[in-house]
């Protein structure tokens, strides 16, 4: 698979456009459409599923080097109010507070980011670093992996700074419930 045949599938769902399009009217600095609700849906076109099947969440991230709580916080409610059209739950956060937070919420330490991809280069799996935003008249697609298993279902760790195995044996068991086809690589 290739970015475009990614992108045609993924933006088969509505949600995912929608987002991504406000995004883009927002003007928000380095925001992204990201992780599970990207590659959820082609496994849903893939299987013949419901394009939402699954889909617990949206994930955007934007990178403003304003770190408060206020700040952040008023960029979600300005989101949620534009979005309040979707059926569809969006989960908004600024990557360059994450490690203000993280270490609290999770016990593990998490280095400052420079910018949302690195934010999107940290998720538990492989297949889940993709992210897409409006380009010109186009789309930029982030996707360090590629698409390979995405096409093919597969859930492979990355086994990055952020790595737990727990959270991704929790992950996946949610996943292979919800999409028997996939095929999940065991962390090691």
């Amino acid at each position: 698979m290739d970015r475009d045949e990614f992108l045609a599938l993924a933006l088969k769902n509505p949600a995912n456009v929608t987002i991504i399009d406000e995004l883009a009217r927002l003007g928000l600095p380095d925001a992204w459409l990201v992780a599970g609700c990207l590659v959820q849906t082609l496994w849903n076109v893939i299987t013949g599923r419901a394009i939402s099947h699954g889909i617990a969440d949206y994930d955007v991230f934007y990178f403003d080097a304003d770190t408060s709580w206020e700040a952040e916080d008023a960029v979600i409610r300005r989101l949620h109010e534009r979005l309040t059209e979707l059926d569809a739950k969006v989960e908004i956060r600024n990557q360059a507070r994450v490690h203000l937070w993280y270490p609290g919420k999770h016990g593990r330490p998490y280095p400052p980011l420079t910018r949302s991809t690195d934010g999107i280069d940290r998720f538990l799996t492989q297949n889940t670093q993709i992210g897409v935003r409006r380009a010109g008249n186009g789309y930029e697609v982030y996707a360090p992996h590629g698409f390979d298993d995405v096409e093919r279902l597969i859930v492979r760790p990355n086994p990055g700074l952020n790595f737990s195995p727990a959270n991704y044996t929790a992950k996946a068991t949610r996943w292979k419930a919800l999409w028997p086809e996939i095929t999940v690589i065991a962390a090691e």
